[in-house]
């Protein structure tokens, strides 16, 4: 994966540009030993790695906006960081550039439960949102699998989902307002705590932009009652391509349930070998969640089990009690971790229409017989948000290459049937040489125009979402 080359006139003035943000920040809020700078060398896609010239560590809005001053007027590169835990590098640092972490920034600064919202330090993990309010009755909706660790920064940077985004919207439809800063420093108000906030109407724009327009502090969230009841029902078929046609007919039918979860038999053994969550020995297997008063439980759950009939599972279980919905979504929510136990994999995000599913699946299946690589699946079927596990032998020469070969040709495929490149993980550096397939120099043209606004001087993780040939002479201006 090519990166530009460090600039020289940065890194021989390494000493002045840390002497100058110790100037704005506590001591141990900068990092700039060449040991302890390599916690911050890589995120999530651990196959590239680079250690960034030093990494700063600020509390608060003020903090960042001071470190930011300093960069801009030197001309030093930043990458903001959550929690590291993007799948597409978009945190991958480069060798003259300041790491600006958020994980100090983890505060909660005001709830209104009336007007349903909670205004947080983007620093604060997805999972601990739910968590300031759950005691009284809500819960914040966005729950990717990263959830216990992924920063509302992160998310918001790479517009995050989850398996009850089918009901509840990713990240983008529970935002309602940013504090963020511009590389200059200038600190900006975006959206706010209600609909339809007074001012340009920017928030779309800035959610999903991964850290190319500005470093987001505060964000102002939507929360929700939490609901009077939830059940899944656990479908287990015979191939993968009948398991996607169920989800097809599901949402055909009118009926929403909060969450449609798919598993191939790879990720299902592996699954149970990890967790022994009690699954199906099967090709695939779907997990439906609905939730809502037991009548409308019932109601919803009659209809999407007379449709899964009409395709003859070989396993139609549904949850009597939490101790058995718990198990049911036990082996789902271990998917990932279990499949690291047994193989190397990359981890895809491509996104497609739902009623595409048994196609893709099927010309997924063909692609492994081609490349020579398994592939487990596992994703958030119902709204076609696919996430592909490649599985290869990192230590085997040209196995990492031919594997990423073999994803973009999944991705490649995502665009043809009419999806895109990415529902929540970013395109990064992962997808950023494919971004030519999705949209056109014009296009292209267009959101890097909009980057020009908000970061003329192109300083802002300028080395990702943008085919580097297409940026490059807007970088080395």
């Amino acid at each position: 994966m090519e990166m530009p080359a460090p600039s020289t006139a940065v890194l021989s003035r390494k000493d002045q540009v840390v002497a100058r943000l110790l100037q704005v920040l506590p001591q141990e809020a900068v990092i700039s030993d060449v040991a302890e700078t390599k916690a911050y060398e890589c995120d999530g896609l651990t196959a590239y790695r680079c250690p960034p010239m030093c990494a700063v560590l600020p509390s608060d809005t003020d903090e960042v906006a001071a470190v930011l001053r300093i960069c801009h007027e030197m001309d030093v590169p930043v990458v903001p960081r959550g929690s590291g835990t993007s799948l597409a590098g978009g945190a991958l640092p480069t060798a003259d550039c300041v790491i600006l972490g958020v994980a100090r920034m983890n505060g909660v600064i005001e709830t209104h439960y009336d007007d349903r919202y909670i205004r947080v330090q983007t620093g604060r993990t997805n999972l601990s949102v739910t968590g300031a309010v759950e005691q009284d009755g809500f819960f914040y909706a966005p729950d990717p699998s990263s959830q216990l660790a992924c920063a509302i920064a992160g998310n918001i940077a790479m517009n995050s989902g989850g398996a009850h985004c089918l009901k509840y919207g990713v990240t983008t439809n529970n935002l309602l307002g940013v504090t963020m800063v511009l590389m200059d420093g200038t600190v900006v108000e975006i959206g706010g705590a209600h609909m339809d906030a007074g001012g340009l109407d920017l928030l779309g724009v800035i959610c999903g932009s991964e850290g190319q327009l500005g470093v987001v502090t505060e964000a102002t969230l939507r929360i929700l009652p939490k609901p009077e009841g939830a059940r899944p029902v656990l479908m287990g078929y015979d191939s993968s391509e009948v398991a996607g046609q169920v989800v097809t007919d599901i949402i055909k039918a009118g009926v929403l349930p909060v969450a449609i979860e798919f598993m191939d038999r790879p990720c299902i053994e592996a699954t149970e070998n990890f967790a022994h969550a009690g699954y199906p020995m099967c090709e695939a297997l779907l997990i439906v969640e609905v939730e809502g008063s037991d009548a409308e439980i019932d109601h919803q759950l009659s209809l999407i089990m007379d449709i899964a009939r009409q395709h003859n599972p070989v396993e139609l279980r549904e949850a009597k009690d939490a101790d058995e919905a718990g198990r049911i979504w036990l082996g789902r929510k271990s998917a990932f971790g279990a499949m690291g136990q047994i193989n190397d994999y990359m981890c895809l995000d491509g996104t497609i229409p739902v009623s595409s599913l048994p196609f893709v699946l099927k010309r997924i299946g063909e692609m492994s017989q081609e490349f020579g690589l398994n592939v487990g699946n596992v994703f958030h079927a119902g709204d076609g948000n696919m996430h592909p596990l490649i599985l290869f032998d990192a230590n085997k020469p040209g196995d990492l290459e031919l594997c990423e070969e073999f994803g973009a040709e999944i991705l490649k495929l995502c665009v043809e049937v009419g999806g895109c490149l990415t529902g929540e993980h970013g395109v990064g550096i992962e997808k950023r040489d494919l971004m030519n397939v999705q949209f056109a120099s014009a296009d292209l043209e267009a959101q890097m125009a909009v980057k020009d606004v908000f970061d003329p001087k192109w300083l802002l993780n300028p080395a990702k979402v943008f085919p580097l040939a297409s940026s490059q002479t807007r970088r080395a201006a």
